[in-house]
């Protein structure tokens, strides 16, 4: 096995007499691959550099995708029997593949739902990565997940939850939507004592909820009823129980979970949560928020109100990768009634009883047991790296910066007379269009603000009509850059 010597000098570690990594010889390159060597030393250095750079940029370029064949050019095949070598990769990464990827931490990309993240948190991410931890069991991973545990407390202290509610960190909003909805699914047929064991659940969701919710359905094999939205794009109470009151019986009984929404993908508008949490408890089944976009605003003194009824559900999701300024990915799942999750997910195999069996006072302490899944990384901690680095206060004024921004954006909208603002905002998303313009020209402008690298904002659809959409979520995003946007429209 390769040595080497390690000299302390205060603080700091040098590592010298480096095995050098053999050109040529008898030795296995697959047995050096997983050695620090000279060139994995480099390799170190380059890559840190590199990353120190990327977040010192500000902005970074916005850049933008290319062709297939432009990238196969520009790269060529770069999976080889002998490897390219670490620089040389990362070279090809640095010099090509970084800039055909749009910069989602760009101030002026407000497409989507944009992220940007605290420069702690990408130096975090760096350190977990290095540690490569299996944050799937308590056995294994106690000291990430009791800090990723904390990070969950504080968002479930936002919404009100009691204190033994309990989540864990999934990918995205797609896996804690489905996760949660298992849970639901779980606790319905547990209820039915047998009888609903071969029937088909049913989800009651509005029709402005996010995509996600019907590929959940579609993978539990469950049915969907849609509820319309208002005309603000809302599901309302009256809506929510006309279209309950119109099923039979037999389809009402189906009801494994009433799906809201706290702020919606494409307006940024919040469901009735009182009135959806109010017609759950009356049917006696589970009430799941997907607030993947808006519930992050909870931190935020100025719009906290708009969140009244969240405290009623059994469970809600938030991606701090969003608006709560983590990397990708990262989702957080917090239920009401951890113990009915658990129940739900936990994985049984004869290798994994161990971790069933330890004496830990927690029952709750395997993540795995939490969510649709079992190997994970414990993508959590960048989050929670953030949130204790900076402080619950500076997430509450960064928040309240891009909702000032929107709402300053919002009245320049109104000033504009070639520009008609569709809904007045709730939270960070403006919905609006071009005065006479067609489809083609909203996508010839959009097409041309990215190839300039000034923005990237792409059309959407309201009631077929095509139309603009910002989404305001990163505190360096100022009024100056958005009002350019906006004139560039006229």
């Amino acid at each position: 096995m390769p040595t080497s010597r390690v000299r302390h000098r205060g603080k700091k570690t040098m590592v010298t007499n480096l095995p050098q990594h053999p050109s040529s010889g008898n030795e296995s390159a697959g047995y050096w691959m997983h050695y620090h060597d000279q060139d994995s030393e480099k390799l170190a250095e380059a890559v840190v550099e590199y990353a120190l750079e990327r977040i010192r940029l500000d902005p970074p370029p916005l850049d933008g995708p290319k062709t297939l064949s432009q990238l196969q050019a520009l790269v060529g095949n770069t999976i080889t029997p002998e490897g390219l070598g670490g620089l040389k990769a990362l070279e090809i990464f640095t010099k090509h593949l970084s800039h055909a990827c749009i910069s989602v931490d760009h101030p002026s990309f407000l497409s989507f739902v944009p992220g940007a993240p605290t420069e702690s948190a990408v130096l975090f991410d760096l350190v977990l990565s290095a540690s490569n931890i299996y944050a799937g069991s308590w056995l294994e991973s106690s000291g990430a997940v009791y800090a990723e545990n904390q990070a969950l407390q504080w968002v479930a202290s936002l919404a009100n939850f009691p204190s033994s509610s309990a989540g864990v960190f999934v990918s995205g909003g797609t896996a804690g939507n489905l996760s949660a909805l298992i849970a639901a699914r779980w606790r319905w047929r547990q209820n039915g004592k047998g009888a609903y064991d071969r029937v088909r659940p049913v989800i009651v969701t509005s029709s402005g909820a996010h995509s996600s919710v019907g590929l959940a359905a579609n993978a539990m094999d469950a049915d969907i009823v849609k509820v319309n939205a208002d005309a603000k794009g809302r599901m309302s109470g009256v809506n929510l129980r006309q279209a309950i009151a119109e099923l039979d019986p037999q389809d009402r009984n189906r009801i494994c979970a009433i799906v809201a929404t706290s702020g919606t993908t494409n307006l940024g508008v919040i469901d009735d949560l009182v009135a959806a949490g109010e017609q759950a408890r009356e049917l006696g089944t589970w009430f799941h928020i997907d607030g993947a976009y808006g519930a992050a605003a909870l931190c935020a003194p100025s719009v906290k109100h708009l969140f009244v009824g969240i405290e009623l559900a059994d469970s809600f999701i938030v991606d701090p990768h969003k608006w709560l300024f983590g990397p990708f990915d990262c989702c957080a799942l917090i239920y009401r009634d951890p113990d009915t999750a658990r129940r739900a997910h936990t994985q049984r195999a004869e290798y994994l009883e161990v971790l069933q069996q330890q004496e830990l006072g927690d029952a709750l302490a395997n993540p795995s047991d939490m969510a649709h899944h079992l190997s994970r990384r414990a993508r959590g901690l960048p989050f929670w790296f953030s949130v204790a680095t900076h402080g619950t206060e500076a997430y509450e004024e960064a928040m309240e910066i891009t909702l000032q921004v929107t709402r300053e954006a919002t009245q320049l909208i109104k000033n504009a007379p070639f520009l008609e603002l569709l809904l007045e905002p709730e939270l960070s998303i403006i919905i609006f269009k071009r005065n006479g313009w067609t489809p083609e020209q909203y996508q010839a402008w959009s097409d041309k603000m990215l190839n300039e690298g000034r923005a990237f904002v792409v059309p959407t659809t309201l009631n077929g009509e095509t139309i603009l959409r910002f989404c305001i979520i990163n505190p360096r995003t100022t009024i100056e850059e958005v009002a350019e946007i906006i004139n560039s429209l006229e």
